[in-house]
């Protein structure tokens, strides 16, 4: 009994350092692979990049999709939404464009509060979310890589 309760507490002790090495506050220190925002959702990472198109207030908004080893996920199948919120709230449906990438265009102001809710769902799999603030001064500072 006494070796089961040290078990336990050895793996939440891991666990919780895991969990803690991806919080938000840590992955906004991270140096993403296309220069957005990283987040997790649930056993992924989404990086969210927002580019201007050169049309107005029309943006494109484009997550890469990769595992916790920074592997490609495939998102050939996939479905997704982003919903922007910023001025207004405009909803970006996304769509696979290539091995890891889901892509769509909206028309959303970009400013540094603007916040982002990603939802992905890949084939055969549950849906998994992430809330970014992409355009927020204080991520993506530290350059580290994961």
């Amino acid at each position: 009994m006494k070796l089961l309760k040290v078990a336990v507490l050895a793996f939440s002790i891991g666990f919780s350092g895991a969990a803690a090495a991806h919080a938000d506050e840590y992955l906004d220190t991270i140096k993403a692979p296309n220069g957005g925002q990283l987040r997790m959702a649930g056993m992924y990472h989404y990086e969210l990049v927002i580019k201007p198109t050169g049309k107005g207030n029309t943006n494109d908004v484009l997550v890469y999709v990769t595992d916790h080893g920074n592997q490609e996920i495939n998102t050939k199948g996939a479905t997704g939404t982003a919903t922007i919120l910023a001025a207004s709230k405009a909803s970006v449906v996304l769509k696979p464009m290539g091995k890891n990438l889901m892509k769509g265009s909206g028309n959303f102001g970009l400013n540094p509060n603007l916040k982002a809710v990603v939802s992905i769902t890949l084939p055969g799999k549950q849906p998994e979310q992430a809330r970014f603030t992409p355009l927020a001064p204080n991520h993506n500072q530290g350059g580290q890589k994961h």
